[in-house]
Parts: C-alpha cells; sequence; structure tokens
C-alpha cells in the first residue's frame, strides 16, 4: 500500500477542500478522528486499493455530526442533518484504524 498526503494547517481549512472537492448534491462525508489526528482517505486507485490519499490536519474532534458553511469557514457539531445549503462531515473514532497507522508511521 501507498499513501499520498495532503496536510493542511486547521481542520476548517480541511473541510474547505473536502467540501470542493466533493461531488454535486453529496453533502454528507465520513471522517475520523484518530490519535491525534482528524483525517479522511481517499483511493487514488479504487481497483487495486494499492494507493490512497490522506487528507489530515492535527487535532481532534468527539464523534458526531458536523455542520460546515463554506462561506463563513466554520463548523459546529449537531443533532441531525437539516439543510441543503451545508455540508457535513460523520466524525468517527475508531479503535483501530490500520490504514491510519500505517499512514502515520509514515509521516
Amino acid at each position: 500500500m501507498h499513501t499520498e498526503y495532503e496536510e493542511f494547517e486547521n481542520i476548517e481549512d480541511m473541510f474547505m477542500y473536502m467540501a470542493s472537492a466533493a461531488p454535486p448534491m453529496k453533502n454528507t462525508m465520513p471522517i475520523n478522528s484518530y490519535k491525534g489526528y482528524v483525517m479522511a482517505f481517499i483511493p487514488l486507485s479504487p481497483s487495486t486499493g494499492e494507493t490512497y490519499l490522506m487528507i489530515y490536519a492535527t487535532g481532534s474532534l468527539e464523534p458526531g455530526i458536523y455542520e460546515f458553511d463554506v462561506s463563513s469557514k466554520s463548523y459546529k457539531k449537531v443533532d441531525g442533518i437539516e439543510r441543503a445549503d451545508k455540508v457535513y462531515f460523520i466524525c468517527l473514532t475508531p479503535k483501530r484504524n490500520t490504514l491510519a497507522d500505517s499512514a502515520i508511521d509514515t509521516l
């Protein structure tokens, strides 16, 4: 497995990147808060699963749903997904993530 990296200064910048890279009409994206990083993995070679892009920022988030407002570049934890004009991130904190462990080891 090979991992490419894209590091951001803060979580807001990472969310901005992910919101702009999301396909139209997909306003819900999963992220992980794991070992001091908030991250997402995008397969760059979907057919073989050999190369991934790790998008990350240093920090942590509690598990839950985060509403991101692109215009103000801010996020907040919410109880549900309600607005089509916002982007939502579902944050999970896995007990173990071997893909993340491998990527973090090579940072």
